[in-house]
């Protein structure tokens, strides 16, 4: 355990003032969503800005591909919190996901898991010196479910906690096994903060339905 924490201090200690700027984005970003605050959606693109510098630095190319989804979903996102309400309505209402879409994103979402996996597996017979991937299948489940996490996110569905604490649970035991104790420490606290926000929608929602 004391190994643990030391790699996270000499982790924490290593950092740039870019990356310091992604960590406490990104914290913020889900610190919003919590409270349902249109900031969540600026804040989140600010965070994927500095995540294109640090992925093209690092040379994390398929991180940097994906982010261009996640800052569409955040714009995208932004715009119907705004404008997706009704007339007669303040804000955004959460709403809930019936059970043929609940199975039918489900299942996109598996599919899709498969064929990035495979796409990761089949990069280095095609691209010259390209590394072989580690754990692509775990690599791409987490970066799928984050797709499907945001997409639910923008549309204000309360499933959207479910895929994130998924996603924060797998990425906190990838970057355990991967040696990466600090990215592992910042997704056990998403894993709190994934669960903080369920409940503080749901009690939201089942305020919605009273009224």
């Amino acid at each position: 355990m004391s190994d643990f924490f030391e790699q996270v201090l000499k982790t924490a200690a290593s950092f740039d003032l870019l990356e310091l700027s992604g960590l406490i984005f990104g914290i913020l970003t889900v610190w919003f969503l919590i409270k349902q605050s249109i900031w969540t959606w600026p804040f989140g693109i600010l965070y994927i800005l500095v995540s294109f510098v640090v992925f093209w630095n690092a040379r994390l190319f398929g991180d940097l591909i994906l982010h261009i989804f996640f800052l569409i979903l955040n714009i995208y996102g932004w715009y119907y919190w705004i404008y997706g309400k009704k007339e007669e309505d303040s804000f955004l209402k959460i709403t809930t996901l019936k059970i043929g879409q609940s199975v039918l994103i489900f299942t996109i979402t598996l599919l899709s898991i498969y064929v990035f996996g495979f796409f990761l597996i089949q990069l280095p017979k095609y691209i010259e010196n390209f590394p072989s991937p580690s754990l692509p299948y775990w690599d791409a489940s987490t970066s799928m479910l984050s797709v499907t996490a945001m997409w639910l996110t923008a549309k204000k569905k309360i499933e959207n906690w479910h895929y994130w604490f998924v996603v924060d649970v797998l990425a906190t035991g990838i970057y355990i096994y991967k040696t990466l104790y600090f990215y592992s420490l910042l997704y056990f606290i998403y894993i709190i903060m994934a669960v903080l926000g369920y409940l503080a929608w749901k009690k939201t929602l089942s305020i919605q339905s009273e009224n």
